[in-house]
């Protein structure tokens, strides 16, 4: 089979339905089933996002090419069940984003940003059926993601707290329990509390937990990598005071390149 350099949709269906072919398909894709390449598919996010934080357009092309393709691998699966097609797939979110947009497609009035996240919010409640606050924040987020989404669902009905110094208080709060913890499980147990207290009190700062995390972990890599390439010996056979030395000089020269 090939394609031509306008190659469409109908192809990339076309190919998939080739490597599902009960008789002449592909052993790897027929063995598949939703659980199992929803981890590809969550991957596959990932590298889109990656790609887009590289600005590597190139990349990013191939990447959500691949990104399609697992919603396409899903959309097979369903068909070949009698659930639902890749049309069904395109009809639902059609409807959806003309729904959640009723000041673009219908008179509705909203036009100031926090009118119309407003209610989108409360078009997705009434479209989920919710009969609670924090229905519909889905399992499988990134867990400081997942906390940041679950805390502002809480804080939309006013279960939150009046101001940040009681999101400040509660990190201490929880802190000092993680001290005292006693078991393993115990402190498995305080340390998610005080996670979960970190993320509200960015939350009440403004600030994206996860991409706050993000941009601390490559801070650190960045400055990691730098004391590796400065140190003349292997980083495990030195000892902390030199380790801290190669840590100041390597903050310096980060500094240094930001300015």
């Amino acid at each position: 089979m090939t394609t031509s350099p306008n190659s469409s949709l109908n192809d990339l269906l076309s190919i998939m339905a080739r490597l599902r072919d009960p008789e002449d398909g592909c052993e790897w894709d027929l063995a598949q089933d939703f659980a199992s390449i929803a981890p590809y598919t969550i991957e596959e996010a990932y590298e889109v996002a990656d790609a887009i934080d590289r600005q590597d357009m190139e990349d990013l092309q191939s990447e959500l090419g691949d990104l399609l393709l697992q919603v396409v691998f899903h959309a097979r699966i369903a068909e070949e069940q009698g659930a639902f097609a890749i049309c069904d797939v395109i009809k639902s979110i059609c409807e959806k984003m003309i729904r959640r947009h009723p000041h673009i497609f219908a008179a509705d009035g909203a036009t100031d940003p926090v009118s119309v996240e407003r209610r989108w919010e409360e078009i997705k409640a009434t479209e989920r059926g919710a009969s609670g606050a924090l229905d519909g924040v889905a399992r499988a987020l990134p867990a400081l993601l997942r906390a940041q989404k679950i805390q502002k669902r809480a804080a939309r009905v006013g279960f939150d707290w009046p101001d940040i110094s009681g999101a400040r208080e509660k990190i201490t709060e929880e802190l000092a329990e993680v001290e005292t913890a006693i078991t393993p499980a115990d402190v498995q147990e305080e340390i998610g509390d005080l996670l979960f207290s970190v993320v509200n009190y960015a939350r009440h700062h403004g600030v994206d937990a996860e991409a706050a995390l993000k941009s601390a972990t490559e801070k650190f890599e960045g400055r990691f990598r730098i004391m590796e390439d400065r140190s003349t010996q292997d980083l495990a056979s030195l000892d902390a005071p030199s380790l801290d030395d190669l840590w100041i000089a390597a903050k310096e020269v980060q500094r240094a390149s930001r300015s």
